[in-house]
Formats: C-alpha cells, sequence, structure tokens
C-alpha cells in the first residue's frame, strides 16, 4: 500500500501496491489548507487503512480468481447493498433450466426412486449423481406421490359411499323399536289423520306437502322444521309416503309424537292400489334388469381410476346409490295420480331442513308451467350451481346429440313447487316412462345418475325458474359451504354423501338439521342417537 502526497499538497493519493485499488483520491485547495483541515482528513484515513489493510488481505489470502474483495464483500452486506445480482437467483434458474430437460423424459422403471426427502440427501452424499439424474429422481418421486394422494382420495371416496349407502345401527335401532311399539301399543296405531280431519286432506285451502322416504328421522326433521317455521301451521297439511317395511315405524312416530295445529297423513305404497309394479311395468323393469341389478349392486370400483378427478368419482359413486332403482325414488313423479283432488303441492326431500315460511310459494305465479324449480346453472357457487343438461347426459350418444341440447340449465329436486292442474293437461308422466324405458333398453348408456335426467327431459319447457334464495344446495357434498348464505337459506338441502345424520357429515353444518331432533325422546335415548 502506498500513499502520494504531493509537493504542492493539493492531494493526497492512496493506492496497493499491485494496482488493483485506487481507493481514495483527496483533492486540497490550494493555498487554503489549514491545519484543521489536515487534521480531520488524517483522522479519517487512520479509520480507513485499516479497513483497506483487511481487504487486501482477503485478495491475498482467497485469491484474485476465485473471489473479488468486493464480490465477497457484497455476498456479506447483501446483494443490493452493492447493485449485484444474487447467487441464489442464478441457482434458481439454472435449476429451472434442468427441470425444463426433464419434464418430458419418463422416469426410467430400473431407477430406484428415493422414498424420502432424507434418504435422497444422503444418496446424494454417498454417490456420484450428475444434475440431470437427481433431477429424475426427484421427478420420480413427485409423480410417485401424486400417485398415492390420488389413490387415497378415490379411497376415501368409496369408504365415503359405504358409508353414506349403509344404514347407521342407530337408525336401525329406531325403525325396529318403532315397529314393535306399532304392535303392542295401540296409541302407536291410531287413525292418522284424526277422522275429523279427514276432509282436509283433500282440500285446497290448506297447504299440502309432500314427503316421500324409510327414514324415520329424517322425516321427522323436515316435518318438524316446516311446521316450526311457519306462521300458520294450522294450514299445513304434510302426506308422508313411505314403504311397506317402514310404515309402521312412520306411523308410530308421529302417532306418538303429534305437532297440532298441523295435520300429518301416514301412507304405505302397499296402501295404494293402482300404484304396483303390475300397472308400471317400466319401474319393475328397471328394478329386475340384470344391468340395472349390476350396476346398482355390483362392485362400484370397476369405472374408477387413478386419472379421474375424486369430484367425477364421487359423483360416479353416487349415482350407484340403490336408492335410485326404489319405487319412493320415483313417486314424485306420480302427483296428479296420487293426489287427484289437489292443485298445488310442494314436494320435499328427507335431507332438507326448512328455515322460513314456506306459504308464498303457493302465491307465485309459475305462468302456466308445472314445476316451480331453482336452476342449478348459476350462482356465486361454481361447484354446486354449474349444472347442465352436458353434465347429466352422455351426449356422445347420437339420441341425445340429436334430440337434446347440452347447454340447457338444469335445475333441482329436492323442493319444487308444482301445479297439479297445470300436469295434467300434459304428458310429463309419459315422457318420463318412455326415456326411462330408452334408457335400459341402451343398456345405461344415456345417463347413470338417478332419477333427475328423465325427469329433466320430461319437464322441459314446463320448469318455471324461482329464486335461489328458496333452496340452497351442496350442503351434503361441498365443504366450502358459505354458512352466513345458510341462515338466510329458506330450504337447505343435504344433498350428496355427507348426510347430517351420518358421522361423516360436515360437522359445522350438522347443527342446522341437529337442532330439529329431539334427542331427549325415549327412542332416540334408547337407540343412542346423540348430539354430535
Amino acid at each position: 500500500m502506498q500513499v502520494h502526497i504531493s509537493p504542492s499538497m493539493r492531494s493526497i493519493t492512496i493506492s496497493t501496491s499491485n494496482g488493483l485499488l485506487d481507493f481514495m483520491k483527496i483533492k486540497v485547495a490550494a493555498r487554503h489548507i489549514s491545519y484543521r483541515t489536515l487534521f480531520h482528513t488524517m483522522l479519517i484515513l487512520a479509520f480507513l487503512l485499516p479497513f483497506i489493510f483487511i481487504l487486501t488481505a482477503v485478495v491475498t489470502l482467497e485469491g484474485v480468481n476465485k473471489c473479488s474483495s468486493l464480490d465477497c464483500l457484497g455476498r456479506r452486506l447483501g446483494p443490493r447493498f452493492l447493485g449485484r445480482a444474487d447467487d441464489s437467483m442464478r441457482l434458481v434458474g439454472e435449476l429451472h433450466k434442468l427441470f425444463n430437460e426433464v419434464i418430458a423424459e419418463q422416469v426410467p422403471d430400473e431407477l430406484v426412486i428415493p422414498a424420502s426427502f432424507g434418504e435422497l440427501v444422503t444418496e446424494l452424499r454417498s454417490k456420484q449423481c450428475d444434475a440431470k439424474t437427481v433431477a429424475i429422481k426427484l421427478k420420480g418421486m413427485v409423480e410417485h406421490l401424486e400417485k398415492e394422494v390420488k389413490l387415497a382420495k378415490l379411497q376415501e371416496s368409496l369408504y365415503k359411499h359405504y358409508a353414506a349407502t349403509s344404514i347407521p345401527k342407530s337408525l336401525q335401532c329406531l325403525t325396529l323399536r318403532l315397529t314393535d311399539e306399532y304392535s303392542s301399543n295401540a296409541h302407536a296405531r291410531k287413525q292418522l289423520p284424526s277422522p275429523e280431519l279427514l276432509h282436509s286432506l283433500s282440500d285446497n285451502s290448506y297447504h299440502h306437502f309432500v314427503l316421500a322416504t324409510d327414514n324415520v328421522l329424517a322425516a321427522s326433521v323436515v316435518v318438524s322444521s316446516t311446521i316450526r317455521a311457519s306462521q300458520k301451521p294450522e294450514k299445513i297439511v304434510f302426506h308422508l309416503i313411505t314403504d311397506k317395511k317402514t310404515y309402521a315405524a312412520m306411523h308410530s312416530w308421529f302417532a306418538l309424537n303429534p305437532l297440532p295445529p298441523a295435520i300429518i297423513e301416514v301412507k304405505g305404497t302397499h296402501q295404494i292400489d293402482w300404484l304396483s309394479k303390475d300397472n308400471i311395468p317400466v319401474l319393475e323393469a328397471v328394478e329386475r334388469h340384470h344391468g340395472i341389478r349390476e350396476y346398482y349392486h355390483g362392485r362400484h370400483s370397476v369405472e374408477t381410476n387413478l386419472s379421474d378427478n375424486p369430484r367425477v368419482v364421487s359423483a360416479k359413486l353416487r349415482s350407484r346409490s340403490p336408492k335410485y332403482v326404489l319405487m319412493l325414488n320415483h313417486l314424485r313423479i306420480y302427483l296428479p295420480e296420487l293426489f287427484p283432488s289437489l292443485d298445488k303441492v310442494v314436494f320435499l326431500d328427507d335431507d332438507v331442513v326448512v328455515q322460513k315460511d314456506l306459504a308464498p310459494l303457493w302465491d307465485i305465479d309459475l305462468k302456466g308451467k308445472v314445476n316451480g324449480a331453482v336452476e342449478t346453472c348459476r350462482g356465486e357457487d361454481s361447484w354446486v350451481m354449474s349444472k347442465r343438461f352436458k353434465n347429466y347426459f352422455n351426449f356422445s350418444h347420437p339420441l341425445l346429440a340429436s334430440t337434446l341440447d347440452p347447454e340447457e340449465c338444469a335445475w333441482a329436486y329436492g323442493m319444487n313447487i308444482f301445479d297439479l292442474r297445470a300436469w295434467r293437461k300434459t304428458g310429463i308422466t309419459e315422457v318420463y316412462h318412455q326415456w326411462v324405458k330408452e334408457n335400459l333398453e341402451q343398456s345405461l348408456t344415456l345417463w347413470r345418475l338417478g332419477t333427475l335426467p328423465p325427469a329433466l327431459i320430461a319437464f322441459s319447457g314446463h320448469v318455471h325458474p324461482i329464486d335461489s334464495s328458496w333452496h340452497m344446495l351442496g350442503l351434503g357434498y361441498q365443504p366450502a359451504t358459505d354458512v352466513d348464505a345458510v341462515k338466510k337459506a329458506a330450504v337447505i338441502h343435504y344433498n350428496g354423501d355427507l348426510k347430517p345424520w351420518l358421522d361423516i357429515g360436515f360437522k359445522e353444518l350438522r347443527p342446522f338439521w341437529s337442532k330439529h331432533v329431539n334427542y331427549s325422546n325415549d327412542f332416540i335415548r334408547h337407540c343412542n342417537i346423540i348430539e354430535a
């Protein structure tokens, strides 16, 4: 290091002996230099010279070719401070180019893929691997994990399907105890409704609700929530229809747990003379058809594979629910025949909860249409409210491609106001039968998702859209359901596998349903049905 002071004291130059650094040059004004200025200058030099000495030592120790002093200093003080690019960013760029090279390459079958990141690091320490081999191994690890995750999701969907289609032990207990009560307790067999109220069953001044189900607990929630939400419960008539095996239990429950002033009728399908498989050969064929039995009762993993989206798999499994071949699930298509004296009815599914008075539904002008329903092709929830005909039908089939519009808006079952007078002037039921028969003849290649598809065809041109606030869907499969929106809806629908009476149901949505269950009831307690 050298310090040069000009004879005129006009400048002071400091440089290293090898000429690498020309660190400071101080010019001093001529003739007017003072001792104070000189003192301050020397004081600054006293601080700077040791620092410069250290930098020079670094250059000597590290070598100029490996790392310049400013370069090493830049690493320590930060790339932004000295305006120099960060080496880590350069490394990321190199990795990006490397990954692009291997993204289209197949992982060799003979390549041993580490089971964990720690195992990969250990392998790199013990073996000499080039960068491309490491990248391929990382790709193999990621692909293996993706496969494992997809497999786990498929298994989850299958287990949920089995849980949803099976009957919980507590609900079986409830049905059996109530059936036993029906045979031993005269009060459980009393006429519903009482003789003096029979006239109300065909009186159009009442608001008539229809519910078809074999689930006693679910039926109790639908009926009690509807009556509780009504401003005029004395105007409500409930028509409950169930199958023969559940009739005694259903009758016992509502006979022993009346909900006055509302009127409740319980009827079994075996008590409706014309509603038989002999008179409805299409439904007889549905239950007896070999392909139907194999599809709904066979191995449910046949059409699933790892390439399927989990939502698609769930939809496929839901479509295999045995309930879709039961008479109860087809009953709504026979409402005009079931209730020949009624003008309008509201049909409810057994997995709904009513939260607001539904009387205004009878005041809606359906403009000559038959079915007042919420459309499911528009709404804030892009999953639940994005259903069109293309979501339900196989439009690769020429019959459907030439008959239906794939972009036609779908609508929801579960809460519908039906104008039975207008219905009787149409051929809706006949069209329904025709398409169910056609699908059987086509080996279920037209559609496979339950009873809604043939209804979509049969009611096409006969649907009047009602406001979506009347009917909120998706509580049985949408994990991101807006709870605030649930509170505002008139009817909430737990459509999907995750029913609120099952352990697999969404816990944050279950209270909207469970608050209508009377957990102090002796039958409920004895069957160990407890509030979750």
